[in-house]
């Protein structure tokens, strides 16, 4: 059941995109999310196009879904890596397309983009229902461990 349509965010869906990533953190890693400080992060992706986007899934009108993608530079291979990050798609939704068309538009995006050289995400390491969705659309695991520190 896909009937979804993908299109890049816009400043009007601010507040759907708080909702989905204050959703997402809540189910994923029991995490809340200041909702002030997450609104001026997903603003200013969405004013500066050269740093990232975001992709809104929508069925009948209504967001279904979203995700953002940042790049990262690799001098190994001259090109830069799109990072699939801060995937959601609406409970109601799940298991019906809506990732894999988010999937699908960014592969698109990403190869006709002549400076890409790839696309890359993290799961969590329990998630095993995402990581089967991610294997089954082509992508495969690295031998690398993410390390962080924050500030």
């Amino acid at each position: 059941m896909t009937n979804v349509l993908i299109r890049e965010a816009r400043a009007d869906d601010l507040d759907v995109l708080v909702a989905f990533q204050r959703a997402m953190a809540a189910e994923t890693e029991d995490k809340g999310l200041h909702p002030e400080r997450l609104g001026r992060g997903v603003d200013y992706l969405i004013g500066h196009p050269e740093e990232g986007f975001y992709l809104i899934a929508e069925r009948d009108g209504a967001a279904v879904g979203s995700l953002m993608v940042t790049f990262e530079w690799s001098d190994w291979r001259d090109g830069r890596f799109w990072w699939i990050q801060s995937v959601y798609v609406a409970a109601h939704a799940r298991r019906q397309g809506v990732y894999s068309a988010l999937h699908a538009a960014i592969r698109q995006r990403a190869k006709a983009d002549p400076r890409s050289c790839g696309i890359r995400l993290y799961v969590e390491k329990e998630n095993t229902v995402a990581q089967q969705t991610y294997q089954a659309l082509g992508m495969t695991e690295t031998h690398y461990r993410l390390y962080e520190e924050e500030f």
